[in-house]
């Protein structure tokens, strides 16, 4: 493990994001954590993060110390600009170019940017990030060739040597579940599988075995067939 450099989490209040802090609270000695208001129909995620922060600062001393400030930021412009089913009360479908019309374009492209900027101004040398292209919508700011094309562009634009981890990159949901296990135990997982938010429409309603959601978008999908997976190799 390394304690020398400072890490900034994009942190939505999904169940990939609160893994991606727990990687890096079991590797940096400075956390903090960014999130974003872009107009989402899920806003609820911006609702769940400051409890789901302290639960997870409960779970363990070192990490409380470790933990930082918390930064909200205002990117409704995405919601202005944008005609995606995340950002408009439409239903799910697959568009002409492949892509499901939850893809929001430039979304990621602008958080890393944003969080370039904050960890700038924080000291902060790392961003890290849930993208993942193994159980993914086919987003294509998701992407290891994107995120790598981005650390180049950021580094060259603000003279910096800052590093975009990806801790999920390669692995699918039941391993991002099993991950979360290795990191806080069972303690951790009920956290995630109680206190986070990942379905697309915003449903909180029912806690289901593998958390809150509708279970019917791809979001609520991937993630309980993930937990099933990842319970049935325990």
């Amino acid at each position: 493990m390394t304690f020398t450099n400072g890490a900034l989490v994009l942190f939505s209040g999904g169940q990939d994001s609160a893994t991606c802090l727990a990687w890096a609270l079991s590797r940096y000695a400075k956390v903090e954590t960014i999130g974003f208001d872009y107009g989402q129909r899920h806003a609820i995620e911006l609702e769940v993060r400051p409890a789901l922060l302290q639960k997870m600062r409960a779970l363990s001393s070192d990490w409380n110390a470790r933990l930082g400030e918390d930064h909200m930021i205002d990117l409704s412009l995405i919601g202005k600009i944008s005609d995606t089913a995340l950002t408009r009360e439409t239903e799910i479908t697959m568009q002409a170019n492949g892509l499901p019309n939850t893809f929001v374009p430039g979304r990621n492209l602008l958080f890393m940017t944003v969080a370039a900027t904050v960890a700038y101004r924080r000291g902060l040398d790392v961003l890290v990030g849930g993208m993942c292209e193994t159980d993914f919508s086919g987003y294509p700011d998701c992407r290891d060739d994107t995120m790598k094309a981005l650390q180049v562009a950021l580094n060259l634009g603000m003279a910096t040597r800052l590093k975009l981890e990806t801790p999920l990159m390669w692995i699918d949901k039941a391993a991002t579940w099993r991950l979360a296990h290795e990191l806080g135990g069972d303690m951790l997982v009920d956290v995630i599988r109680a206190e986070t938010h990942t379905c697309y429409l915003g449903e909180r309603g029912t806690l289901h075995d593998w958390g809150h959601g509708c279970g019917t978008c791809p979001a609520c999908e991937l993630r309980a067939r993930g937990y099933r997976q990842y319970m049935a190799s325990k």
